[in-house]
């Protein structure tokens, strides 16, 4: 299988569907190079995109560019091109996440391409979802994506549940008391009343979804100072339906790994007809995320929280020109 040069037109087209990926604050924590002539795409983490107060390790930073890399994958399989990812090609530089080799044509990997159609329609959503239970066949189709990607996806039992539910709260108790968190969240929010704050970055208003009557659900609220006029209040889900994802180790590489495996089941639950929203608060205190392991396993680390369901799909939250995440070296 050979590597062939790549055309301006395919790589941006190619980078337009990467860039669909949910990121912590949907910071967008990415830049993509193409050395011209080349059939290899790179993919850096931005470290001016980083989060010091809640992600000082970074690993939230990975997650976002690694579920970026699985929509590269997945675009690049719907135009009929194989993708070859090599993780972290240069010790060196920590912040070269991958080189992206595409051969082709090949057709090959029908599951990837029947991703594609869900990129565009994947959105975080955070409303309230019913009451109704996914089958256990949905359920297990996602553990084998996450199992595709090198991850597990466990669904808690209800102590388990309780346990994660109670660790989100303490989370937000945490947060509240923490000025500089706060400082963080507000500068990627963006209330629409003071006018300020990118138009292609960050978390709108409309995206924040009502507020909850009785909290019961994993919902990051990020109003809480409450700027945005006249918001809803609605009850959600009182039996909330979480999954978390692990791996068995906890480093760049790992983190790298754990975005593809979230990407890969966010799009198959899309697919599935199921809304699913992200909570990654209760992972960034240190204190609090070993609670969130599997009781049942001595070993994996958590990185996200994911609440599944059935309900309003959200609408997309904006995302930066490909202009600005790509350059042509």
């Amino acid at each position: 299988m050979s590597t062939t040069a790549l055309t301006r037109p395919l790589v941006t087209s190619l980078i337009e569907d990467a860039v669909k990926a949910p990121s912590m604050h949907n910071a967008q924590p990415w830049r993509f190079v193409h050395p011209t002539g080349s059939g290899v795409i790179e993919l850096h983490g931005d470290p001016l995109r980083r989060m010091p107060q809640e992600d000082p390790d970074h690993r939230a930073l990975h997650l976002g560019c690694g579920a970026a890399l699985f929509g590269l994958r997945v675009a690049a399989a719907h135009r009929g091109r194989h993708a070859v990812v090599r993780l972290l090609p240069r010790p060196e530089d920590p912040w070269h996440f991958a080189d992206v080799e595409l051969h082709g044509p090949d057709d090959t990997d029908g599951g990837l391409t029947a991703l594609h159609a869900a990129l565009p329609r994947r959105h975080t959503s955070r409303f309230p979802f019913t009451e109704e239970r996914i089958p256990s066949e949905l359920i297990d189709g996602l553990r084998a994506a996450a199992l595709l990607e090198g991850c597990r996806l466990v669904v808690p039992g209800a102590w388990h549940t309780d346990t994660v539910l109670g660790i989100v709260h303490e989370s937000e108790r945490l947060e509240a008391a923490d000025e500089a968190v706060r400082a963080e969240i507000a500068a990627w929010t963006r209330t629409g009343t003071s006018g300020e704050g990118s138009a292609t970055e960050g978390i709108p208003s409309y995206a924040f979804g009502p507020r909850q009557y009785d909290v019961t659900s994993p919902i990051r609220d990020f109003d809480s100072p409450r700027h945005v006029p006249e918001r809803a209040t609605a009850r959600f889900e009182k039996e909330p339906q979480i999954a978390l994802l692990s791996t068995a180790e906890d480093t760049p590489r790992q983190w790298l790994t754990a975005g593809q495996g979230l990407q890969r089941v966010l799009l198959q639950a899309t697919l599935d007809g199921l809304s699913t929203s992200l909570m990654s608060q209760p992972l960034e205190w240190p204190e609090l995320r070993s609670v969130a392991r599997d009781p049942e396993s001595a070993t994996g680390f958590v990185h996200m929280v994911i609440r599944l369901g059935y309900g309003p799909k959200g609408r997309s939250t904006p995302r930066r020109p490909v202009s600005e995440v790509l350059t042509f070296d």
